[in-house]
């Protein structure tokens, strides 16, 4: 009875404030001035932060994972805290953005580097696997390659929250941006990228909704998704990895790394595992770089082969 009140009261009712909440965002930050929104809500990271107890165990559960015990007292605390405050400002952010369009009108709050390996991936026309790793300003990354001109899709699930997903979705839509549906649309991203369009692409979460491989991430097992190598493998698509970070003085970068080069091994499932370690690799970097910009409060490590093999035997007999 409890379980079936928080599904059908307690989400329905809590979804919809915050819907409302962000959607209040767009329409208050229009009149209340940037710096006083920041500083406001960067006050409100902090409580918001202590009163998640859960939220806090799981940031120095992972934390602990990545890099091993702490080595000073309230260290992975203290970078909770950042992380909730990067958060929060970037969310700030983005509500306040919804109305920048160009590169032109971005490039007042970003800075864009590495431009000339997206540009030569995509000279090849044989598509660009835009690889983004899930840093606070993740939502800024999906959008920046279309923003900067590149005709780019993006794939989108249904999300609990109907109308806050939907309002996602139009604000990559607002930028240039393709939405195309994740069920069964594995033959569509490949026509689409042989076309050589950019589609974005995320492998540093865990989900067995997705076809994966257990591969190491800070050295520890994770289900990683291995639609990247497929893609390539099916399109000959060149993998450049890109990010946003924010920086302390309330500007953001977008950097674009180096292309990873592809390498081919005996088998299908070799080349497949090997070509994903190195997508996986990379995205690992860029957190070590930046680790109070990665969303640690994500159990990445959570799916394990008993909980993996599980959950298909469950899938099987309700099929």
């Amino acid at each position: 009875m409890a379980s079936k009140f928080k599904v059908y009261v307690v989400r329905p009712v809590r979804d919809r404030i915050i819907y409302l909440f962000f959607r209040s965002m767009l329409v208050v930050g229009q009149f209340v001035p940037r710096r006083l929104q920041l500083w406001w809500h960067g006050l409100l990271a902090r409580p918001a932060y202590l009163l998640t107890k859960n939220t806090r165990k799981a940031i120095s559960r992972n934390l602990t994972t990545a890099f091993g015990p702490e080595k000073q007292k309230g260290e992975y605390d203290r970078m909770g805290l950042r992380l909730f405050q990067v958060l929060t400002w970037t969310i700030t952010d983005y509500a306040l953005f919804w109305k920048l369009k160009t590169r032109e009108q971005f490039s007042r709050y970003f800075t864009f580097e590495g431009e000339e390996h997206l540009r030569a991936a995509h000279a090849r026309g044989r598509g660009v696997l835009c690889l983004i790793p899930h840093t606070a300003g993740w939502e800024f990354s999906a959008i920046m390659p279309p923003v900067m001109g590149y005709k780019t899709m993006g794939v989108s699930r249904s999300l609990h929250n109907a109308p806050l997903g939907r309002l996602m979705v139009d604000l990559r839509e607002s930028r240039g941006m393709a939405d195309v549906i994740r069920d069964n649309c594995f033959n569509v991203l490949v026509e689409r990228l042989k076309q050589g369009e950019c589609l974005i692409i995320m492998i540093d979460q865990d989900s067995v909704r997705v076809r994966g491989e257990f591969l190491k991430f800070f050295g520890k097992d994770a289900y990683t998704p291995i639609g990247c190598a497929r893609l390539v493998m099916a399109t000959g698509a060149a993998v450049v990895p890109m990010y946003t970070l924010r920086n302390d003085d309330d500007t953001y970068v977008f950097r674009i790394l180096p292309e990873i080069p592809f390498v081919e091994k005996e088998t299908e499932l070799e080349t497949i595992r090997y070509n994903t370690q190195l997508h996986s690799d990379a995205m690992e970097q860029i957190i070590r770089q930046h680790p109070t910009q990665w969303v640690w409060m994500h159990n990445r490590w959570k799916t394990t082969p008993e909980s993996l093999h599980q959950y298909l035997e469950e899938k099987r007999q309700r099929q």
